[in-house]
């Protein structure tokens, strides 16, 4: 019998062991004592932010940063944000640019409402095999890729159509690659294909072009080669490339090694004011 998909944060971690919970619990109070007295300051910077998920209740914690996030700094689309990089827009404030990773179900039925509804741009990299698929508890590729802890629900990915949607609210959908593979494990003909054959699926099914990619997992050297693959990308025909190290990005920045942050949408302001306010 096909499993229901996954429409919480807690159905999403149903089988997270005690002691990963333990070491949760243990980060958030370290988090929060680190926290304290720090604040997000400094001018002419643009901090790229991104999530996995938003689903059913994690929709108000999602809400509550957006607005949080609005009283420190102006929110930016992924190409105005990258104009400041390539001093293309002045830099004078404080500027954010949201991103989500994967395409995973609840991006389109949990984040878009509340993007929508705050008149918040985003970016959504999604992984083009995936589109449309489904994936049980026990399957190795939602528990090793994706970190799915489920117990009786499936891991759900946006179909073509939820994509299509996302364009016509004025998002902009980036590959996230073919199939979510490591590219540091690939050669180079094989990393090539999966920005190339993720950037045709992605404009065939929407009819429009596909500017940017995303680095599966996104450390650089363990996960992509920070030298060959930003350089492969370009030459598949993006205008970024995006990895998931911490960090801001400012005015003569490198937009194909672009430093993002992050975040849980049920994460508290310190959370935020922690990981926001280091380099």
């Amino acid at each position: 019998m096909k499993q229901p998909s996954t429409r919480t944060y807690a159905e999403f971690t149903a089988r997270a062991p005690l002691a990963h919970r333990a070491r949760a619990i243990a980060r958030d109070l370290a988090i929060r004592a680190l926290a304290v007295g720090r604040r997000i300051g400094g001018r002419g910077w643009v901090r790229f932010v991104f999530y996995h998920h938003v689903f059913a209740d994690e929709r108000a914690g999602f809400a509550r940063q957006l607005r949080f996030l609005s009283g420190q700094g102006e929110f930016l689309s992924l190409d105005d944000a990258l104009a400041i990089v390539r001093r293309e827009r002045s830099a004078d404030g404080r500027n954010f640019c949201v991103g989500f990773d994967d395409g995973l179900k609840s991006c389109a039925t949990g984040a878009l409402p509340v993007l929508a509804e705050m008149r918040v741009p985003a970016v959504f990299y999604v992984v083009s095999d995936l589109i449309g698929h489904s994936f049980a508890a026990d399957d190795a590729i939602a528990r090793d890729a994706f970190g799915f802890q489920g117990r009786d629900t499936a891991l759900e990915f946006m179909t073509w159509e939820d994509c299509r949607a996302l364009a016509a609210a004025g998002m902009t959908v980036g590959s996230h690659s073919r199939s979510h593979a490591n590219l540091a494990l690939l050669d180079r003909a094989q990393a090539l294909a999966e920005m190339t054959d993720s950037k045709q699926a992605i404009e065939r099914a929407l009819g429009r072009e596909c500017r940017h990619f995303c680095a599966p997992y996104g450390q650089p050297v363990r996960h992509f080669d920070p030298v060959r693959d930003p350089s492969l990308a370009r030459e598949a025909g993006y205008a970024s490339f995006a990895s998931s190290a911490r960090g801001a990005m400012t005015a003569g920045s490198d937009p194909f090694l672009i430093k993002r942050d992050h975040l849980l949408a049920n994460w508290g302001e310190h959370q935020l004011r922690y990981f926001l306010s280091r380099g």
